[in-house]
């Protein structure tokens, strides 16, 4: 479906195969592990059983008011498993899950496990602080996953007529009330709705929701009035957490919880894209700045502050007391991709592919059991990846990452196909009228070297689009062994041509490893620096130093060599070099005193990438090293 204001076109997931050393591991282990595990995790707590609407009062597993929304990621994930790998047992679970959430449906259309069976009498009550829509929105996700997986129209029907009970019950008509979510996502979901039905009321109920964000009088504050609640001083804080503290087109700083506001972004620019609105493109592009120029870690990770979940001031970044929530950066990828997409612009994949490599893929563990909820920069020792989370947001969401991460790798638009990452593997696309096939073989992100490969059945004129990331210093392109010189626009290397069958293009992207200083208004990383090769951050992990890592400092002429280790961590590139022990500050009895020069000893260093972090013994961490 042609958007007004989509540039680019995402190569569909099942036009996609992942074929690399780096992620074809990682996403076996999300559909062979992962996936299952957290299934029986869910199973245990209660989460697939609350759809049978059978618990009463007193009993233990009170269906909870977002755990529709773990259970619609989690089969979301599934679903595109099954585009990508069919399975007749995975296909069964599938159905089943469909069809067991389709039957907690009520007559009306009402879907929500927590409301029918522990709230009837409370529907729509409390958009502030439940999760009604949020829930509704996971689910339509999963209803549109499902449908391209399998065919089946069993929990799309039942979505489409929840969707179409939403619609009767919000927006500016007769009898309709003038709310919206406390908890975004149903904005972006409703849009995902319109492309896979052509039902043009749901991307306008997208709309309204967007439109009538912030809007005056506030919703939230006539919604507690009439729960009896008091609209005291507080209620602004409500206002800013939720982003709905003025109307989104004047919106011009990332604010409130980091989850919200990135699923807030990315519904607006889906929006945006379909309807051609200028200004709230404008918005999302502000919105873009504020939270990557200024709010965001060297990791992809974005909301600082654990009070609120949410973004701090501008060049708030503190390291051990980061919050950065595995959530928040899959947001952060999704609102990239989005914006990729509006504008064929290279920034948006350098950050998509930084919060991809680093704090996305951090939230789980190599075995594919633990995860992370919060992704620090430093640590004490005692942070650690845990099986299970009361507030279990984070799991699925890294299943459903991995499990369509094919989807975020190319886009075409009606003259070229454009590659934003390098994984390995292949694309089909339709360009001028014909089927190309490009296959990609690649170590990356352990070395730059990429080559791409055409087949086509006849020659074929179109442009082959190639990132060129704003971490590479200098490249080299050649096709067919000869070097050409190709304009880099934006961020991507053009190069058109007739194509033959078997044409080759090799990439090769300087690698070298990077010391990355902060903005000097960064408080928490003034006079450090951090390790970089690539889309790569790396840290200093206790394990593999005598000392407590935080205190390891790095002398600007320490010498840094990168290699290859295939018996680390499932095989990785390690940067080693020599570090300064900073002495303890033993035996010093005063709070302050006279400054004296401190010698440190010298020490070798490994570090190792931070999405592998917490993997072996537990022990100190750091990303940001202090400057000798």
């Amino acid at each position: 479906m042609k958007s007004p204001r989509r540039r680019l076109v995402p190569l569909p997931l099942r036009d996609v195969e992942i074929d690399g050393p780096f992620w074809s591991p990682r996403v076996q282990t999300n559909r062979e592990v992962t996936i299952p595990a957290v299934y029986e995790e869910y199973k245990r707590t209660g989460r697939i059983g609350a759809f049978r609407l059978r618990w009463k009062p007193g009993r233990p597993r009170q269906p909870h008011v977002f755990w529709d929304s773990d259970v619609a990621k989690w089969l979301e994930g599934l679903c595109s498993t099954l585009v990508t790998h069919p399975d007749a047992a995975r296909r069964r679970l599938a159905d089943r899950t469909a069809r067991l959430i389709a039957s907690a449906q009520q007559p009306d259309g009402y879907l929500n496990t927590h409301y029918t069976v522990v709230e009837p009498d409370a529907r729509w009550g409390n958009l502030r602080d439940r999760h009604e829509l949020y829930c509704a929105g996971h689910l339509m996700e999963a209803a549109v996953a499902h449908r391209q997986a399998t065919g089946s129209m069993v929990l799309l029907d039942a979505l489409c007529r929840y969707a179409d009970l939403i619609d009767r019950a919000f927006g500016r008509g007769r009898g309709k009330q003038r709310g919206y979510p406390g908890h975004e996502e149903i904005e972006l979901a409703l849009v995902r709705l319109w492309r896979a039905t052509g039902q043009r009321r749901y991307l306008n109920l997208a709309k309204y929701f967007i439109d009538e964000r912030g809007r005056e009088p506030h919703y939230f504050r006539l919604e507690a009035e009439r729960r009896g609640e008091p609209s005291g001083p507080f209620m602004p804080g409500h206002f800013i957490n939720r982003q709905a503290h003025r109307p989104v087109r004047e919106q011009t700083e990332a604010v409130g919880h980091a989850v919200r506001a990135m699923y807030l972004y990315s519904g607006m620019a889906d929006v945006a894209a379909e309807t051609g609105d200028a200004a709230l493109c404008a918005a999302c592009r502000r919105l873009w700045r504020s939270a990557t120029e200024r709010k965001m870690y060297v990791t992809g990770g974005v909301g600082a502050r654990h009070q609120g979940e949410a973004f701090g001031d501008d060049w708030e970044l503190p390291n051990a007391g980061a919050y950065a929530e595995t959530c928040a950066a899959i947001g952060l990828v999704f609102f990239a991709h989005r914006m990729l997409q509006a504008d064929g612009d290279g920034r948006y994949a350098d950050v998509m592919e930084r919060a991809l490599y680093n704090g996305a893929l951090s939230g789980v563990s190599l075995d594919g059991r633990r995860f992370f909820y919060v992704n620090p920069l430093a640590s004490d020792g005692s942070h650690h990846r845990r099986e299970a989370f009361a507030c279990s947001c984070c799991p699925p969401n890294v299943v459903r990452l991995l499990a369509s991460l094919g989807a975020y790798v190319y886009s075409r638009d009606d003259r070229a196909l454009w590659v934003h990452l390098y994984l390995g593997g292949t694309a089909t696309a339709t360009l001028a009228g014909q089927p190309v096939t490009l296959t990609v073989a690649t170590r990356y992100p352990w070395d730059g070297d990429v080559r791409a490969t055409v087949a086509t059945e006849k020659p074929v004129t179109f442009s082959l689009m190639l990132r060129v990331p704003g971490w590479c210093r200098r490249h080299t392109l050649r096709v067919n062994g000869r070097p050409v010189a190709a304009r880099v626009s934006k961020g991507y290397a053009r190069i058109r041509r007739r194509w033959s069958d078997g044409d080759r293009v090799d990439l090769s992207l300087a690698m070298p490893v990077e010391r990355v200083a902060a903005h000097p208004l960064v408080e928490a990383d003034a006079g450090k620096v951090a390790l970089q090769r690539g889309p790569v951050v790396y840290c200093l992990e206790g394990c593999d130093h005598p000392v407590d890592v935080r205190r390891i400092a790095l002398a600007d002429r320490s010498r840094l060599t990168a290699r290859f280790d295939p018996r680390l961590l499932g095989g990785t590139v390690v940067i080693e070099g020599t570090g300064l022990v900073r002495p303890e500050p033993g035996g010093r009895e005063a709070l302050y005193e006279q400054d004296r020069p401190a010698v440190g000893r010298r020490v070798r260093i490994r570090a190792i990438p931070y999405c592998l972090w917490d993997n072996r013994r537990a022990g100190t961490m750091a990303v940001w090293l202090p400057r000798a």
